[in-house]
């Protein structure tokens, strides 16, 4: 079933999107603009990030009931740049309605970031978890509120080897990216039973084969993204779902395709591997600990 538009008004609603200059990012930007939403467009280059607020403005303001975009520098690689951004966001925003969690790579060979950590994992899936537990007062302080982990059908194929978990004996990259991508899902899960019962709802999506510059590393992904792969703008359809419909309301704890909750693998459901997970995760960011 095709998404139906949402057209739920977002005035007064403060929305977190990282990865926001492009793709996904950008087209859910936008639409939650449109509805009158304030967007706090995470972004780890300025000028690009800059050139992406001014147009996601115009094009939300092209209406009439279009609201504000923000823009926050951050290489969601770099843990300490993850907590100054989550700050800022804090201190600008006492309340944050919904956090998307957008930011994504596919890279051609492994890279190490100034962490140590493998990047993949630190972008798509690390930079999730560390963003969902430090801008938890602002979004505790709007309940009810959402957060919204953007993974992949591609979650289908991940495996996850707690002896290489970033690729440390062996590296490929498309197992690598579908093994964040379940990351992802697990984390939705884990995050959901640990806020159930505080007014945040987490839930996570496959936005279908988008056409975005991640793939611009995996050169056939990219050849074939100009023929076969959605635009970003019907990619982010079931972002803006689960952000802005009231049909979604106190709905946890799900995964979703094309507006609509669909199964994940049995390996993603398996409670004692996230938990595994999310306390690898609290060793490698030092948050989490508290909720």
């Amino acid at each position: 079933m095709a998404c139906a538009p949402v057209t739920t008004s977002m005035r007064g609603k403060t929305c977190v999107i990282t990865g926001a200059n492009t793709g996904i990012g950008k087209a859910a930007a936008t639409a939650l603009a449109a509805l009158g939403a304030h967007v706090v467009m995470v972004c780890r280059n300025r000028e690009r990030g800059e050139t992406a607020r001014a147009e996601v403005e115009r094009a939300a303001q092209t209406g009439g009931a279009g609201g504000g975009t923000e823009l926050r520098i951050a290489d969601l690689s770099v843990q300490a740049e993850i907590r100054a951004v989550a700050q800022a966001i804090i201190d600008a925003h006492r309340r944050v309605d919904v956090l998307i969690n957008n930011a994504g790579v596919a890279l051609k060979q492994r890279e190490v970031t100034i962490d140590g950590i493998e990047r993949t994992f630190a972008v798509n899936y690390l930079a999730y978890f560390m963003l969902s537990n430090l801008l938890l007062p602002s979004l505790l302080a709007a309940s009810p509120s959402r957060i919204i982990n953007v993974a992949s059908g591609a979650h289908e194929g991940g495996r996850l080897d707690f002896g290489n978990l970033q690729g440390e004996r062996s590296y490929r990259n498309v197992p690598m990216y579908a093994a964040s991508k379940l990351e992802d899902v697990m984390l939705t899960y884990a995050l959901a039973r640990r806020l159930d019962g505080k007014g945040i709802t987490v839930n996570s999506l496959h936005p279908g084969v988008v056409a975005t510059e991640i793939w611009r590393q995996v050169p056939i992904l990219a050849m074939l993204s100009r023929w076969f792969m959605l635009s970003p703008e019907k990619g982010a359809r079931t972002t803006v779902y689960l952000a802005a419909s009231a049909e979604v309301a106190g709905v946890t704890g799900k995964y979703f395709v094309k507006c609509e909750p669909a199964k994940t693998t049995p390996l993603s459901r398996d409670e004692p591997l996230q938990e595994k997970l999310w306390n690898v995760s609290v060793e490698l960011t030092k948050v989490g600990t508290d909720i």
